[in-house]
């Protein structure tokens, strides 16, 4: 069996210690990934990053662009090995891993671009003899911690922007799904990326987290997951005031209304709550139908439903993988056994998917769901849908509002008035209108309340890396 290695120094290290990557479709060992260490190597990994940044700040935004433009090559030309390897790590259908390496790809050409923008300004002077200037200035080092459920795209993502922006980076992937970080060291390595500008390092979540707040040569952490660790993230950056980038748990809304095209409707619901099997931050977990609309939407949504075909991602046609674990089903099922024992009536689903395995759950429907239900409180994290209705626009934006996450929002809706009001009313980082994949390379990601702090993405994700200065320029 192969053991993958960390990426130290621009090297790759095998060390005498490791831990096993398993298939969620099958439950299998497929691989182990090397750790051991401890704090010590990850110490010496932000030295080495802390010691290449001066260098590599310092070669222009266009040089730095071109390195990410050579790693988006070697990506291309292995393409189809990256979305092989995140359907074996994380169980997701193929297509839809496909999908993941293609947006990954945009990200890092995006960035490329975007490395040449580190724009500052001229302030006109309030006295005379003086000129003000704003300049940008990279951060130094970054440690990035990135997610098992799009281990890719939420890791390159981050990695892109820092490295656009002049900083270097150490990268913990996810310990269920390290291999595709391994694929992408690989990639930077081929592309000639200078010495220790990127980094790998894998093992203990809590052990390599405080390194990297506890080192002060860690200027920055950027972290996805969920909120109740970015809560320790925050608590521990306190005593040392460490800037933290945090996209962390979301509790999308969905609310279709009266004179919303049902088969857009329809579509774009299916994609925003079953993509990812459900594992996803910006998934739609309440949907609000308008009562017009009800009796037509709710039997639709779940002849679609039912209609997913679930299975092992790497079969032909299959649009549900596993979850994560077993333990993720156990977890989905008591959402779903709570929402019941309070009233709810469940239309499709609600058990584990009797033919694929343990990890595996039915894609599943509940309607009438009460506010008080787990599921309505807390994201559900699987392909589960509370689907409840409503009658004024004014009711459905107090309900869509009605938790402490805010990532993102959607909206079904002809009235254009309508959905200028609810662009501005909906307490969400991220609105999709008649549109259920809003997520672009050029455009801002992020949420506001419970769900993080700051930007990735756009413009605002370079902005993320790069420190303000003030120039106050006395002409006397």
């Amino acid at each position: 069996m192969i053991t993958h290695a960390l990426y130290l120094n621009s090297e790759f290290v095998t060390t005498g210690k490791s831990f096993p990557v398993r298939n969620p479709a099958t439950g299998e060992t497929i691989a182990l990934m090397s750790t051991g260490g401890g704090r010590e190597r990850v110490a010496q990994a932000l030295a080495d990053a802390h010691a290449a940044f001066y260098s590599w700040r310092n070669l222009t935004g266009r040089t730095r662009g071109d390195f990410l433009l050579k790693v988006a090559a070697e990506m291309e030309r292995r393409k189809d090995e990256f979305a092989r390897t995140i359907t074996l790590e994380n169980g997701k259908p193929l297509a839809q891993s496909a999908g993941e390496v293609a947006m990954t790809m945009d990200h890092l050409r995006w960035f490329a671009e975007e490395a040449r923008r580190g724009y500052g300004r001229i302030i006109p002077p309030q006295a005379e003899g003086k000129r003000h200037l704003v300049i940008k200035s990279p951060l130094g080092v970054v440690a990035a911690i990135s997610p098992w459920n799009f281990p890719l795209v939420l890791a390159v993502r981050k990695v892109s922007a820092a490295l656009a922006a002049g900083c270097t980076v150490v990268l913990k992937p996810a310990s269920a799904t390290p291999l595709c970080a391994v694929l992408f060291a690989e990639c930077a390595h081929a592309a000639g990326l200078p010495r220790s500008v990127f980094q790998l390092v894998a093992g203990p979540a809590g052990e390599i987290a405080a390194e990297f707040l506890e080192n002060p040569l860690c200027r920055k952490i950027t972290f996805t997951g969920s909120t109740e660790v970015g809560k320790k993230l925050i608590a521990g950056a306190a005593a040392y005031v460490k800037p933290l980038s945090l996209e962390l748990g979301g509790h999308s809304a969905v609310l279709v209304f009266d004179d919303a095209d049902l088969d857009r409707a329809l579509e774009q619901t299916m994609i925003a709550k079953y993509r990812n099997t459900g594992q996803s931050c910006i998934a739609a977990n309440r949907i609000y139908v308008q009562r017009g609309l009800a009796e037509r939407f709710i039997p639709a949504f779940v002849e679609r439903v039912n209609a997913l075909k679930v299975g092992n991602g790497l079969e032909p046609g299959v649009e549900i993988g596993p979850l994560i674990n077993p333990a993720a089903v156990d977890l989905a099922l008591s959402h779903i056994a709570d929402a019941q024992a309070k009233g709810a009536q469940l239309l499709c689903g609600g058990q584990r998917h009797g033919d694929a395995g343990s990890a595996f759950l039915a894609p599943t429907v509940l309607t009438g769901v009460p506010g008080a239900s787990l599921g309505m409180c807390d994201e559900t994290f699987a392909p589960v849908a509370y689907v409840n209705v409503f009658d004024t626009e004014a009711e459905a934006v107090a309900r869509a509002n009605d938790t402490s996450y805010g990532l993102a929002a959607y909206v079904f809706t002809s009235d254009l008035n309508r959905a200028f009001r609810l662009m501005e009313s909906l307490e969400a980082g991220m609105i999709g209108i008649n549109d259920g994949v809003p997520t672009t390379s050029n455009a801002p990601f992020g949420g506001v309340k419970q769900s993080g702090w700051g930007r990735e993405l756009g413009t605002e994700g370079l902005d993320a890396f790069l420190e303000t200065k003030h120039v106050s320029l006395s002409l006397g």
